[in-house]
């Protein structure tokens, strides 16, 4: 049985190397190589310009209070932690479950809690991955107070 099988190897074999140059033959053409696998590009949230001025009003903290200057790619601006919300920033733009852009507002017919989180606003004007932006926040009812505290630490932590 190993017998048959080797002879029925060797004996394919034997028929496909005559038949490739015969082939080849006939349209005096070489086989072209077949091209390497490229890795697909990943998406690290790098892609474009990170460009933002952050305006925090009203947080009851002098400190978190201001207007900051944020650009990633390096980190760098006026912003307290501007490493640590530059790398929010780009775990954000990853997609993890179908991506979601955080400076979108929240739906109009979300259902939220109705609690109030403080009367800290923030606005975030500038670009993001190379797209505009221009976002308002506010911690008026469970939605924004957890869409805020998606952005930490670009915005400041207030209570």
């Amino acid at each position: 049985m190993l017998r048959r099988l080797a002879l029925t190897a060797v004996a394919s074999l034997a028929v496909l190397s005559a038949a490739a140059p015969a082939a080849t033959a006939s349209t005096d053409l070489l086989p072209l190589p077949l091209p390497l696998p490229m890795p697909a590009p990943q998406d690290n949230g790098d892609s474009g310009t990170t460009q933002l001025k952050v305006t925090v009003s009203d947080s009851g903290d002098r400190a978190a209070d201001g207007v900051y200057e944020l650009q990633c790619l390096p980190a760098r601006g006026t912003h307290p932690s501007a490493q640590q919300a530059c790398d929010r920033l780009a775990e954000l733009a990853v997609p993890t479950d179908g991506g979601t852009d955080p400076f979108r507002p929240v739906p109009a017919d979300a259902m939220c809690t109705q609690q109030f989180g403080g009367s800290a606003t923030a606005r975030v004007t500038g670009t993001w991955r190379g797209q505009p932006v221009d976002a308002s926040f506010v911690r008026t009812n469970g939605c924004e107070i957890a869409r805020w505290n998606a952005l930490l630490p670009v915005l400041p932590n207030v209570r």
